[in-house]
């Protein structure tokens, strides 16, 4: 239907395409049409499941987009281990800002994935330009998607072309905000399964078109390294000298977007500062948000000023730039300073001081009950002496006086239950429906 769509779009003139597209909003057909397979996917999944429990293997797609939002890991190796199971990478296109971003990303994600020694597979050919029909090459009987976003990713790996077969979800991040697009998207009421981070949040998917009755609670995949990971590398930091402390700043990218929570214009050259004023006592890992480099390409910078800007990162002396897997780079740190929600309760997990960087009060209006909770268990800063403070008292002088608080917060909210990682949760569930 999506191709059809497109066919028919190529020969119809623009004005009336986008007329035909506020009809179809304004008489509501689109909304009925959402409810109407909203209620009718249950039917086709439970239709799903009976097939596959006829089966010997298991056949299941892990769609990769960026890396650094990758949460799989743990349960990609479990089902590799798995007699049952048979599962594989795929890399999809992050279509959302061109073809020259998106085979960026594609190509770095699949050579992230094949130097960790996984199977990976392209979805896009850049010789022919001929896209991987996965269900005629690999027929899934189950898709996890790590992005819920339609027009992020290309429709070919998305919701909509895989209704007949079981679709699972883990968030790529940990929710702190209260935006419908987080949990009641058409993909979030459509996918068979989403794998809930804590019961806070399973009672947030409540609020769903249908009610959260598709959302099991498991804990967060995305700890499960943090977690296990006894033995992290530090070589992931380019400076070895132990008597520099080592602090991650990761800004967001929303800086005109929602409630403009990114610091980033306001602070770009002061972290730069502060890297050469404490430059005999810490070294600073710059982490931005993966989209930060695009928007400042296209929206603000462009590319030469924009290079130049991340170059200076990456030829400090106590300096680098980052932008895949983190795991090791927040295990061998020593401190967090960020104002991207994703990271408020991921980096708790360590047990380190981390500092939320507030931009604008309404930045504090928006949190879920998770997020309160979460950015109760930050220090926080609203202007570049709180975070020198911050960095001289905290980090330097040791005197992390909320230790107690974030560990009370992680034990109390952030830590599965159940198995020790919230993958082996999510194995035990899928077997239960599969095998039982």
């Amino acid at each position: 239907m999506t191709e059809l769509k497109l066919a028919i779009k190529k020969h119809v003139p623009e004005k009336i395409w986008f007329s035909l597209i506020r009809i179809y909003n304004f008489t509501k057909l689109r909304a009925l049409h959402d409810l109407y397979q909203i209620k009718k996917a249950p039917k086709k999944h439970e239709k799903a499941l009976q097939i596959i429990r006829k089966k010997e293997k298991v056949k299941v797609a892990f769609f990769l987009i960026h890396e650094s939002v990758w949460k799989y890991d743990v349960l990609y190796d479990l089902m590799l281990q798995h007699p049952r199971f048979e599962p594989q990478i795929f890399v999809c296109p992050a279509v959302n800002f061109g073809m020259e971003n998106m085979l960026f990303e594609m190509d770095k994600s699949f050579d992230a994935f094949k130097k960790k020694g996984y199977n990976v597979i392209k979805t896009f050919d850049k010789v022919t330009g001929e896209y991987l029909d996965i269900k005629k090459t690999f027929a899934p009987d189950m898709v996890f998607f790590t992005n819920p976003y339609e027009g992020l990713q290309d429709y070919r790996y998305y919701t909509k072309q895989f209704s007949d077969i079981l679709t699972c979800y883990v968030p790529y991040a940990i929710m702190t905000v209260n935006y419908d697009f987080i949990y009641n998207l058409k993909f979030h009421n459509l996918v068979w399964k989403i794998f809930s981070e804590t019961p806070i949040h399973n009672k947030i998917a409540q609020k769903q078109k249908n009610k959260g009755r598709n959302n099991v609670l498991t804990g967060y995949p995305g700890f499960d390294l943090l977690l296990i990971n006894k033995n992290p590398d530090s070589t992931v930091w380019k400076n070895n000298n132990s008597n520099l402390k080592k602090i991650i700043w990761a800004p967001h990218h929303a800086m005109e977007e929602w409630n403009k929570v990114a610091n980033f214009l306001e602070y770009y050259d002061f972290f730069l500062e502060l890297a050469d004023k404490y430059s005999d006592k810490i070294q600073i890992a710059f982490k931005p948000h993966h989209l930060l480099r695009i928007k400042l390409e296209q929206e603000y910078w462009g590319k030469e000023k924009t290079d130049i800007y991340y170059n200076k990162w990456m030829d400090l002396p106590n300096g680098q730039c980052e932008n895949g897997e983190y795991t090791d780079l927040f295990l061998t740190s020593d401190a967090l300073i960020h104002d991207c929600g994703s990271f408020m309760a991921e980096y708790l997990v360590t047990g380190k001081p981390s500092l939320f960087m507030i931009r604008n009060e309404s930045v504090m209006e928006h949190w879920n009950t998770f997020g309160e909770k979460a950015i109760a268990a930050h220090y926080q800063s609203r202007n570049k002496n709180q975070v020198i403070d911050f960095i001289e008292n905290v980090i330097l002088n040791e005197n992390d006086w909320m230790k107690e608080e974030r560990d009370n917060f992680l034990q109390s909210s952030l830590i599965p239950k159940n198995k020790p990682t919230a993958s082996e949760n999510i194995l035990d569930y899928l077997e239960s429906q599969i095998f039982k």
